[in-house]
């Protein structure tokens, strides 16, 4: 998480200059579309359900972002990613609101406005069932391990009010109960709404009143905008003032409830195929286009490498060294978040870039070791017979170097199926993203964690063995 901490860092530098007109709600009003960024993790803030047979991100965040959006006369747009990436959309630019069961802390003042409190909730202690009789506030967990989401109020809390504890802090809540289950962490603070909605429908799990004091207790839910902003915020405002009157969270929380009594109605990883299927399917489209094109970004790199030219020479080593001396998570979100003050480019399409890029720089090496692994002498036979560079290039060298290299090859393009699955930070809903949708809607931890599995390892050992069939007809062709 650190690389996501430094890359909006790094980010915030890039930021545009403030404009000394605020026309935030007029740009929004202009283009018609008010685009709401949310992680879907969090019922029964905002989860994911099937309406109609399609997923849905649903939730009272998102019946609120929905009633803000008619108020302007715009559409609703949603865009889902990590919670401690929601900020940095924000910045820049990717999205023009947070709505995320997000707490409106003086640190985060100080980058971004918030409108009113629209939800006031305290925060509880979510525990197996099975230790319901040893736990019984927070002060029963001294010595022991207690998780939070990452960058939110709970974390704060923890490590100011629950300081003979240590804290585990993950990004997902699906990843808290999960060690929550495995007691990797004795309990997870999270607020009252939430804990009730997971005791409510996973049978293993209860919670505790959380006894937490002070003020920042008590901060509730507010949504994120830009910095100077006044405008938007003010008619946000004004429909959170409306949803107040009218005392319609209760409503969109009571609808919450049964989308998420619906999800628990047949939980069975079969019923849930569908989410499987479409993860997989982002998975292998976007492991393909990047296999493709890391390969031809990669020769290019090689032959640039291998050249005379100084200059190409040069760009091509510190480019390979740079990419692998990055981890690729932060690569994913400087394509998605730092090109995008540039370039407004969608998250599937900036995984797909950032994968390619990532794999150019490994295959560029692979195929650079391939050619050089070639005697001296089949290089200048095939120049006394007449043949020119190129020519002996693609018609001596690259042939014998692919036999070599096609073991290698086959690796990358196996570990690139696997890698890939990190773009689900940027909510790309590979097969990593639809297995927590899957965990989130079926309060099951396990079970969508060994389909991920199988699903894997059949496509990867699929290709193992048609890349062996290859390899084994290059030898017989040899």
């Amino acid at each position: 998480m650190r690389g996501i901490v430094l890359i909006g860092m790094i980010l915030l530098g890039f930021s545009q200059p403030v404009k000394a007109s605020d026309d935030s709600l007029s740009r929004i009003k202009e283009k018609g579309v008010l685009v709401m960024g949310t992680s879907p993790d969090y019922p029964p803030y905002e989860f994911l359900a099937t309406q109609n047979g399609q997923e849905q991100i649903v939730g009272m965040d998102v019946e609120i972002g929905k009633k803000i959006a008619r108020d302007l006369g715009v559409k609703l747009k949603i865009e889902k990613m990590d919670f401690d990436s929601l900020l940095v959309g924000l910045e820049t630019g990717k999205i023009d609101m947070v709505i995320s069961g997000m707490n409106p802390s003086p640190e985060r003042k100080k980058s971004v406005d918030f409108s009113n409190v629209y939800y006031h909730a305290v925060q509880d202690i979510i525990i197996n069932k099975a230790d319901s009789k040893i736990y019984h506030n927070k002060e029963d967990f001294k010595g022991k391990t207690v998780g939070a989401q990452t960058g939110s109020l709970q974390q704060d809390l923890i490590k100011a009010q629950m300081t003979d504890s240590s804290g585990r802090y993950l990004t997902k809540i699906t990843d808290l109960i999960l060690a929550l289950k495995s007691h990797k962490v004795e309990g997870i603070v999270v607020e009252s709404a939430v804990a009730s909605a997971y005791a409510k429908n996973d049978p293993a799990i209860t919670y505790i009143k959380g006894g937490f004091t002070g003020g920042s207790d008590q901060k509730g839910s507010a949504i994120a905008f830009p910095k100077n902003s006044k405008s938007l915020v003010d008619a946000a405002n004004k429909s959170l003032n409306e949803i107040d009157k009218k005392n319609l969270v209760d409503d969109y929380l009571s609808d919450a409830g049964k989308l998420m009594a619906g999800n628990t109605k047949n939980n069975t990883m079969l019923h849930y195929w569908s989410y499987f299927a479409k993860g997989l399917g982002y998975t292998l489209l976007i492991s393909a286009i990047s296999a493709v094109f890391g390969v031809l970004i990669g020769m290019l790199l090689a032959l640039m490498r291998l050249g005379r030219n100084k200059v190409l020479h040069d760009l091509a080593v510190a480019y390979i060294e740079f990419i692998r001396g990055s981890p690729l998570m932060v690569q994913i979100m400087f394509v998605y978040f730092g090109l995008g003050l540039l370039v407004n480019i969608p998250a599937l399409l900036a995984g797909i870039i950032a994968v390619s890029l990532n794999s150019a720089a490994y295959v560029a090496e692979i195929i650079r070791a391939g050619i050089t692994s070639i005697p001296v002498g089949q290089t200048e036979a095939a120049r006394s017979l007449g043949l020119s560079q190129k020519q002996t290039m693609l018609s001596v060298i690259m042939p014998q170097a692919l036999k070599n290299i096609w073991p290698s090859l086959g690796n990358e393009f196996i570990s690139l199926i696997k890698e890939s699955s990190i773009v689900s930070i940027i909510g790309v809903t590979d097969l990593i993203y639809e297995l927590r949708a899957v965990q989130t809607a079926t309060y099951k931890g396990v079970a969508p964690i060994l389909v991920a599995m199988v699903l894997y390892f059949v496509v990867t050992f699929g290709l193992s063995k048609f890349l062996l069939h290859f390899e084994r007809k290059m030898k017989h062709d040899a």
